[in-house]
Order: structure tokens, then sequence, then C-alpha cells
């Protein structure tokens, strides 16, 4: 028998958050985000989760070219663009978009000899300060590019740095719209700009926000990234990690659990240990007190989290027994709490699941 650490991956519900990604922004185009093996949930369920989406978008060659073997004939965008000049052609071969945002890249593509016309996305820095060109720097590059013969279509994208903060002190995301437009001022083609966080505020920002393509990512997994909750989105989870409680202990007060003896009782209690820990992906570093549910009723880790084993504080739940089922996030317990809690982020938690947790689909 399998150990009972399983992650259910809910189709519906990624289905779901696409549509509420489209609602968002009807009049966009949207690439969905499936860099990171769908962010955990498989590059095959994916492609059945988002089978509505207008393309797909990732940063793994391999996987873009796999994306195609598997029988994905829309658009594909590689979102830190290609690395050297034969993953040129890798792109033209399989029909790749393709982000430009250095110089370097421009000269491999004025070098090469393709079979193919390839459709770029030129990138902005307009802030984030990781790729593109500055706006100054924009329009000299977007005429390089034009110049080039295999060139076909030159879309325009830029990636905001604080969507996720409407009251941003710093680079708000009407300043990056701002040094956006007036770099890409008389540039021809498509825009792309919104990640999850914008797209969310589509509403709010419509008057100031025109993206022909939209780059969700995070929402379309059910987890939000911002200060509102998922639920406040109206997002629903796209994956629950489940476990079940394997031992109980009886313990006094004074006594320590697991390693270092971290956590010490502050009078009798029940322990459960559930067979979850670091190597199955859940964070070393949740701390005492970080959420989980047993049959249901909310609870909490306590100790340490060792490689292969959990604690959890089972004073809530007296009738917990050898087998009861232990939800770690998804349904019941928003992915966003847990990582709250731990310190993170839930685009981690979802990425770091290990490939010993066994996936099934609801």
């Amino acid at each position: 028998m399998p150990r009972p650490i399983v992650a259910t991956i809910h189709l519906d519900a990624m289905k779901y958050n696409l549509a509420r990604a489209q609602t968002c922004a009807p009049q966009s185009r949207l690439w969905a985000v499936v860099k990171a093996d769908a962010y955990g949930h498989g590059l095959a369920r994916a492609l059945r989760g988002f089978a509505g989406a207008d393309g797909l978008a990732l940063v793994e060659f391999e996987q873009a070219v796999r994306l195609r073997e598997m029988g994905w004939t829309k658009p594909i965008l590689l979102l830190e663009g290609f690395f050297e000049p034969a993953d040129l052609e890798t792109m033209a071969a399989c029909g790749l978009n393709g982000a430009v945002h250095c110089i370097e890249q421009i000269e491999m593509l004025e070098a090469a000899r393709l079979p193919a016309k390839l459709n770029l996305h030129l990138k902005m820095n307009t802030g984030m300060n990781r790729l593109g060109f500055k706006p100054d720097e924009f329009a000299a590059a977007h005429a390089r590019l034009r110049a080039i013969p295999l060139v076909g279509e030159i879309a325009l994208m830029t990636h905001f740095a604080n969507a996720d903060q409407p009251q941003a002190d710093y680079l708000p995301i009407q300043e990056q719209i701002r040094r956006f437009r007036s770099g890409a001022l008389g540039l021809p083609g498509s825009c792309s700009l919104s990640n999850s966080a914008a797209v969310l505020r589509q509403a709010e920002l419509k008057d100031e926000l025109v993206s022909h393509w939209t780059r969700p990512g995070i929402m379309l997994y059910g987890a939000t990234p911002g200060e509102k909750s998922a639920v406040e989105f109206d997002l629903r989870p796209s994956m629950t990690l489940t476990s079940a409680i394997i031992g109980k202990q009886s313990i006094g007060a004074g006594e320590g659990v697991g390693y270092g003896s971290a956590f010490r009782a502050a009078q009798a209690m029940q322990v459960g240990v559930v067979a979850c820990g670091y190597a199955d992906g859940y964070p070393r570093h949740a701390p005492h007190g970080t959420p989980v549910l047993v049959d249901g009723v909310k609870t909490c880790l306590i100790g340490r989290v060792s490689m292969d084993m959990m604690m959890v504080d089972l004073t809530p739940v007296p009738q917990a027994h050898i087998g009861s089922r232990v939800t770690l996030w998804g349904q019941g317990l928003p992915i966003d709490e847990v990582a709250q809690a731990a310190g993170t982020i839930g685009y981690e938690l979802m990425c770091a699941l290990a490939p010993r947790v066994r996936m099934i689909e609801d």
C-alpha cells in the first residue's frame, strides 16, 4: 500500500479559475502560465484544465516541446526567451514564441538562418529590474528586431512588480503603465502586461491598462497574489494535499515533541503523527501553529517538521484515530493561509511538491 499522502488535482477548479480570468479581462486573449510543471499540477492536466486558453506560457524549452508532442496546437510563449543559437532552430521547428529581453538575443537572431519566421515578445523593463530593455532603449531594440527578415510579429510586454499592492508606496502599477506607454509610444504590435494581480485588478485599472494578452499564473491554480483571499476573488483551489494520522502519542506537561524538543506541552495532550514531511515538499520552516485540518477540524502543527513526518495537536479533535484524514492545504484549508503561517507564498508550496507524492484527479 502507498503512503497515505496524496495530492488531488481538481480539473474543474482549473477550468473555473480560467473562466474567472477570462471574465476579468473579456477583451483580452489569455496566456495560461504553466511553468514549473504547471505549478506542480502536471502539464498533462494543464492541457485539459486550460484547454480554453488562447495560449500557454512557460520558461522550460523541453516542456514547450513536450506540449507540442502532447497535441497542443495553439501558441506557446517562452517567457525567458531563448538562451543559445540552437534554441532558435527548436523554436522554428515547433512554432514557439519567445521573449526578447537583451541585445545578445537580438544578435543571435541577426546571425540565424531559419526555415520559418519567429513571433516574438519584446520585453521592456519598467522597474522590475530583472529582464528587459529600459523604456528609452526600447524603440531602438524594436527597430533592430524589425529589420531582421526571420522575425514575424513583435508583441510588446512588461512585467509588474507591485500589482498585488493597490497602495504601493514604491513603483505602483500605474507608474509602470506610464513608463510602458512612454517607451512603446508609436510602436505597432499587441501588448502583454497583466499578470494574475493585474488581471484581478482589471476592472479598477481599465482606463489605464490596455493588455491585449494577459498572463495569469497563480490565480489559475486557486491561490491569490495579493492581500485579498482566493475566496474573496472567487477562485477555487486546484490542489488539495491530504494525508492521514499514522501514530498517536499521549504526552504530559513539560514533555517535548520531535527533533530538538522544539515544542513543549503546557499540559497533558494527545499528539498526532502525520505522514508528511519536508521530503514531500511541506516547508521544513513551518512553525508551531501552522494550520491543518484533522477530520475536518482545524488544529495546528506542533514541533519541527521532519523528513517524512510532522506532528499535530489533537486537542481540538479528541475523536481522531489512526487513519484520520489530514488536510494540509486545498479544499477546506486555503493554501495561502498555510503559506502565510509558514512565512512563504502559495506558489512555493505548489511548486515544491515532491515527485514521491502520489497525484490523482477528482
